[in-house]
């Protein structure tokens, strides 16, 4: 048996033109390489303002990977790496976000999802403030930080320095500029299954 409820919800969009999703890795183990991902969107959804109640449901285009040098965007998205032709998006889903602490930091908790393989992360998010701007839209930012390892999501290529270290670093370092925008408020129907789980439609 299973019911359906209306709940509303303060729904947010990505302002893309004040948004980045960037990464680095080491190279050479002597220097970083920076790169981003330059086409991504969200459906983000909180109980009024609330952001510990954010329902985060992020999607990035794999293929749109930048580095500033397409031989290497190629390779990377090749089966060596991101595979974008059997895998194209990369998914990141939360529903836990902790409270902040004194410097305005929350812990991100998610299951972010590469060439299929999901697995749960931890991340940072810093909460920036919140402002109306000059149109009269309310904006909120947040800057997204963390470290994964690339490996658990089979990533695995490298080559080995003759100096017996590796060409390119397993640890992927994360850091994301995210502006969001206010949309107001939406109902959603929420359906409440036999186990007491509910799925938003």
């Amino acid at each position: 048996m299973k019911t359906t409820e209306v709940i509303t919800k303060t729904k947010w969009s990505i302002d893309l033109a004040h948004s980045d999703i960037e990464f680095k890795v080491r190279h050479l183990m002597i220097a970083h390489v920076k790169g981003s991902f330059l086409t991504f969107d969200a459906s983000i959804y909180t109980n009024e303002n609330d952001f510990t109640t954010a329902e985060v449901d992020l999607w990035i285009d794999a293929s749109s990977i930048n580095t500033g040098d397409e031989k290497r965007d190629e390779h990377l998205r090749s089966a060596d790496f991101f595979d974008v032709q059997k895998h194209k998006q990369i998914t990141f889903t939360s529903s836990t976000i902790g409270k902040a602490d004194a410097e305005g930091n929350h812990e991100l908790w998610g299951e972010l999802t590469i060439k299929g393989i999901t697995k749960n992360v931890k991340l940072n998010a810093l909460y920036g403030g919140r402002m109306k701007d000059p149109w009269g839209n309310e904006k909120v930012g947040f800057t997204i930080s963390g470290k994964i390892n690339r490996t658990d999501w089979e990533l695995i290529w490298n080559a080995t320095l003759e100096t017996g270290g590796i060409m390119v670093s397993e640890e992927v370092i994360i850091s994301c500029e995210i502006e969001l925008m206010n949309l107001g408020k939406t109902d959603l129907k929420m359906e409440l299954l036999a186990d007491g789980a509910t799925k938003k439609e």
